[in-house]
């Protein structure tokens, strides 16, 4: 075996390591290598930094330029409606049924926002869903019939008494709900007048439809204090009804209607609000017959001279006796 260096190690000398200098390495390698030590350690925080600032650069880009992409979209849009609709495929033509409350112009005005002029690129479904916004439409159908025709059928609410505040009269429908304004077509349904009537007054109108032969002539029917009802008849006669017990004192109206005819009667306030207890306030032709009998009762027969003979005349047949309605009278 051979011994390698051994003159090399004779002439050695000893040295204090200390001596040795300790070589720095280069600053491009230690930066990569702290570099690899962050990323390992931090991979997914750095991934989602890096796409935040990305999207933000993207949406600022957007920003700037959006009266750019704008324009050219809405030229887009604009080339292919002209397109279509010289192609054969413009609407030329819609057909409103249906339609008694609601204006054609509300119709047509949302049948067309942000639809186009071709029936290819027209949306039914957001147009149908549109129309019935309008306050007194109850369902609505919409189709397109091609190449250029879309077709409207429109179902409305049933009005069910008409409503008036202030200088407008409102039809509204069971539920209470203004569906739209008076119109001639509808001045048979009843009239309901004050604050707060349209929210019981169908209730009351159902309630008075039991009661045949008390809407002749009726006029309105006034909410008093939104706590109770006064039936205004067209001659001038006032019903005051209670706050509870209504269709008692209905029946109660209704009876003496039927047996003596009272709304007919010169009276200009039947007031009911007291139960079992009718109380009659006499108009003018009845306050003065009342005056004048009560004050024929006060006078005192005049005497008979003495020299004129005595009449004779047969006696009067007896007078059947008139019906007495059980009232109550105030003047």
């Amino acid at each position: 075996m051979q011994q390698v260096g051994a003159k090399s190690f004779a002439n050695a000398q000893p040295v204090d390591p200390r001596h040795f200098p300790v070589p720095l390495p280069r600053t491009g390698r230690r930066a990569l290598v702290k570099a690899s030590h962050v990323w390992v350690l931090h991979k997914q925080v750095i991934t989602r930094i890096v796409g935040a600032v990305l999207a933000l650069l993207v949406a600022f880009g957007l920003y700037e330029a959006r009266d750019v992409i704008g324009s050219a979209g809405l030229t887009a849009y604009r080339f292919v409606q002209g397109e279509f609709a010289q192609a054969g495929f413009g609407i030329d033509a819609i057909e409103i049924t249906g339609q008694t409350l609601t204006d054609d112009k509300d119709i047509i005005t949302l049948l067309t926002v942000g639809t186009g002029n071709s029936t290819l690129t027209f949306d039914a479904q957001k147009a149908q869903a549109r129309l019935e916004w309008l306050r007194a439409v109850k369902s609505a159908t919409v189709r397109k019939v091609y190449p250029n025709r879309v077709i409207v059928s429109i179902v409305e609410k049933v009005p069910v008494a008409r409503w008036r505040i202030g200088d407008t009269t409102w039809l509204i429908d069971e539920t209470g709900k203004k569906i739209g304004t008076d119109i001639s077509s509808y001045t048979d349904l009843p009239l309901l007048i004050g604050e707060g009537a349209g929210d019981d007054g169908v209730a009351m109108v159902r309630v008075l439809a039991r009661h045949a032969g008390l809407d002749d002539q009726l006029a309105a029917l006034s909410r008093i204090g939104d706590r109770r009802w006064d039936l205004i008849y067209r001659n001038g006669l006032r019903v005051q009804l209670p706050e509870s017990g209504v269709a008692q004192a209905l029946d109660q109206l209704e009876m003496y209607q039927t047996d003596y005819a009272l709304l007919e009667r010169d009276v200009s306030v039947i007031d009911l609000r007291v139960p079992g207890i009718v109380t009659l306030k006499p108009g003018e032709i009845a306050a003065a017959q009342i005056a004048e009998a009560k004050g024929s009762k006060g006078k005192k027969p005049a005497k008979k001279p003495a020299s004129a003979p005595a009449a004779t005349a047969p006696a009067a047949a007896p007078q059947a006796a008139a019906p007495v309605v059980p009232v109550t009278r105030t003047q």
